[in-house]
């Protein structure tokens, strides 16, 4: 009987028996008698759960980085409980899931709260199975923190311990307001050279938006793009050249990935194989690639501060209200759709004595 609902919520969920599995190797995990529960649907027993549950996550737009992390939160989650079918699994199970990561893993709680965001939907939409009072559950509270930010002539040392693509990357960051997949995910077809204007597309939350382009930055993006367009020509000669394209433009448009316009502005170094297709295509920068060099600038340029590639977004607002631009303008280059988001950087602002004085300068001035 165990063996029996043991190969139930193997198939359910899509594993395998072998030691390889998508929940991680399992050849040693102590498999355990699952207790006795409802019949399933037989859709159930038919198809992965894991998969269906990317079906969901991509019918309703949800971004790539969302999708790897909620399936990823599934599959620990199942783990956790010692791969028992979810169906199985009761409100107590997630609230015992919940207080281990915060408890045992001491995890953050923007963390705890992705990880009940991404059981709560597998429930939700792809089991239509919504535990009871799910929604009631208390959200970790989120601690009030002020980002990190540089001063300018710190984001200037560390731009100058950068060189090449990187550094023009660290320069857009800055001077545009980008977060770093923002300025990685950029088309030649994005930048406005002539107005200094660059356009956002599908930031955060899906989201377009249009943000000024560095003037000082104008010549490395011209050299920069006159190296990406010979790169693309040699492509097209070796009969490469694609790039991927967003939604289902490929099929409507079947030349467009080879077009100019839609190459990506900081392509990756090398090509790479897409089976479906049968092509050679490239893709953007590694955002990786562009971490390690901020870090290992930072580090070099002797600043003791945490600072990360999204620290220059942070900055790129902080500085912009230094230099009395009005916090809606500052709103709607960062892209954010509450006020009260951009509202974190004037409290920046009034830190470190900018909005007050200190007594003790009035008493050791006299």
């Amino acid at each position: 009987m165990v063996a029996s609902r043991r190969s139930i919520a193997i198939n359910c969920l899509g594993l395998r028996t072998e030691a390889k599995t998508p929940f991680g190797v399992i050849a040693h995990h102590p498999w355990t008698a699952i207790p006795p529960s409802k019949p399933r649907e037989p859709s159930m027993t038919n198809s992965s759960v894991l998969s269906r549950m990317r079906d969901e996550l991509r019918l309703r737009h949800y971004s790539p980085e969302t999708e790897r992390a909620y399936v990823g939160w599934v599959v620990r989650y199942v783990k956790y409980h010692e791969l028992r079918h979810p169906l199985d699994l009761t409100r107590a199970d997630l609230l015992d899931f919940l207080a281990a990561l915060a408890v045992e893993q001491g995890v953050s709680a923007s963390t705890q709260n992705q990880a009940l965001a991404a059981v709560n939907f597998l429930y939700r939409e792809v089991l239509h199975h919504p535990l009871d009072e799910v929604e009631g559950i208390v959200r970790a509270k989120r601690p009030a923190r002020l980002p990190v930010v540089m001063t300018k002539e710190e984001v200037r040392l560390v731009l100058g311990s950068m060189h090449g693509t990187q550094r023009l990357v660290a320069t857009l960051l800055y001077g545009s307001g980008l977060r770093v997949l923002e300025c990685l995910r950029l088309r030649t077809k994005d930048l406005d050279l002539g107005s200094h204007q660059l356009l956002v597309r599908r930031g955060k939350g899906g989201k377009d938006r249009v943000t000024m382009m560095p003037v000082a930055a104008d010549r490395a993006i011209g050299a920069h793009l006159a190296r990406v367009r010979s790169i693309h020509d040699r492509d097209l000669k070796r009969g490469a050249g694609r790039v991927d394209l967003p939604y289902a433009l490929s099929r409507k448009y079947p030349n467009a990935g080879r077009e100019w316009s839609w190459q990506y502005v900081f392509p990756a170094a090398r090509t790479y194989f897409h089976p479906p297709s049968g092509e050679r295509r490239r893709h953007h920068l590694h955002v990786s690639s562009v971490q390690r060099a901020v870090h290992d600038a930072v580090r070099a340029s002797g600043i003791a501060k945490p600072a990360t590639c999204h620290t220059f977004r942070h900055s790129f607002a902080t500085h912009l209200l230094e230099d009395g631009y009005d916090i809606r303008t500052v709103q709607e280059l960062l892209g954010h759709s509450d006020v009260r988001t951009t509202m974190i950087y004037t409290h920046v602002l009034n830190r470190g004595g900018r909005g007050v004085k200190s007594p003790v300068d009035s008493l050791l001035a006299t």
